[in-house]
């Protein structure tokens, strides 16, 4: 079995369709593994979140949406697919809204099957390379001083130098050192990239509100 190929994960309490199913995939250069229960889908899907999963909708113990609840909590969820032999609407609209790539029938034609597998496989690609973006992108954040993080929040927030140096009673050098020293760590050149990186990552406080005090004039 070519471990290197698109993985594809099948869910089914059915042994003749589970079996038909897996033999379908690998023909078609898919690796493929085949579960008959959530329960042992959940103890055996390796954790990196790679590929994606067909789930039918009703199996014994725990259903497909059941299943997706729990895979959705995940570090790096799967992608997936339902693909059942009785579905009605109410399931595939909650299956939809939980972030399915499709709801299909197993009488589904195979060309339909094959195409919601290929656009689950790409999305997943896609998004994993978000979260990995991501992370690295909270690994630079990280770096930052207690310092420059604050004053990383007032210049996210659109503040000047002058006016975060006054609220957080510093000097004006102070400020544009912590400023040059976090864009250096976080490698970006602008503030519009900065923004731009601090939403990616996650770290933009949107409740955040620099107080508005006056400045007082500057002296020598």
């Amino acid at each position: 079995m070519n471990t290197t190929a698109p993985k594809v994960f099948v869910v089914d309490d059915d042994p003749s369709f589970l079996g038909s199913m897996l033999r379908l995939l690998r023909a078609s250069g898919y690796f493929a593994q085949g579960f008959r229960s959530a329960r042992e889908a959940l103890e055996k899907i390796p954790a990196d979140g790679e590929g994606c999963i067909l789930v039918d909708l009703h199996m014994p113990e725990m259903g497909g949406i059941e299943l997706q609840a729990v895979l959705a909590r995940y570090e790096n969820p799967i992608t997936v697919v339902f693909l059942t032999g009785a579905g009605d609407i109410p399931s595939s609209v909650q299956a939809i809204k939980g972030g399915a790539e499709d709801f299909l029938t197993k009488t589904a034609p195979k060309e339909d099957i094959f195409a919601a597998i290929d656009r689950a496989l790409e999305r997943n690609r896609r998004e994993r390379l978000e979260v990995k973006h991501s992370r690295e992108l909270q690994e630079k954040f990280a770096k930052l001083t207690p310092r420059e993080n604050e004053v990383l929040q007032y210049v996210l927030h659109g503040r000047l130098n002058k006016q975060i140096a006054f609220d957080l009673g510093i000097d004006e050098r102070s400020v544009k050192r912590h400023r040059t020293n976090f864009m250096r760590k976080l490698e970006v050149s602008s503030v519009a990239e900065l923004v731009q990186c601090a939403i990616e990552a996650g770290v933009f406080n949107n409740a955040f509100e620099p107080p508005l005090k006056p400045l007082t004039p500057a002296t020598n």
